[in-house]
């Protein structure tokens, strides 16, 4: 899996962890491992413009996700993943700081970081939270991947709940 991250931000973030929980997401959802990933790491102001430009709302944003190919996971046990160009995931520090203060669970950024990592290749992979069900669904999927990362990872205490708009 071809897995790159830029921090472009200027806030220190914890690069490895992003890698390795996207790495881990897309090897849970059976996602070709020559497949290719870009995940960019923005400041408010940048993010804020790429949030009016391509979905017309003000002000910065979490996460967003420009998906490429349209891979999607394998639907048979037996099938053969595609290759190809998953997209970019483009996360905002300063947003996800402030949504971990204010969750339920309260968490680090970086926490947060990783939780919106997931969402966003969730997002790249085809899923989306405007329906009922679907929300269902994605952030049931989005909290295994969260949950198995951290048990593989030996972390304890509770897994950050979704703050994902």
């Amino acid at each position: 899996m071809s897995i790159d991250v830029n921090n472009e931000s200027g806030i220190e973030v914890d690069e490895r962890a992003i890698l390795d929980i996207a790495r881990y997401a897309l090897a849970r959802m059976r996602i070709h491992p020559l497949s290719e990933l870009s995940v960019i790491v923005v400041d408010a102001e940048a993010m804020e413009q790429l949030h009016i430009q391509w979905m017309d709302l003000p002000g910065p944003t979490d996460v967003m996700s420009f998906p490429m190919d349209e891979l999607r996971p394998p639907v048979k046990d037996d099938e053969e993943p595609p290759q190809g160009l998953l997209g970019d995931i483009v996360l905002c520090p300063e947003v996800a700081k402030k949504q971990g203060e204010e969750a339920p669970t309260r968490h680090s950024m970086d926490e947060e970081l990783r939780l919106l990592t997931v969402h966003g290749v969730l997002h790249l992979l085809g899923y989306d939270h405007e329906e009922a069900d679907e929300r269902a669904e994605m952030f049931g999927l989005q909290a295994a991947i969260v949950d198995g990362w951290r048990a593989e990872k030996g972390l304890t205490g509770p897994s950050p709940a979704p703050t994902v708009s």
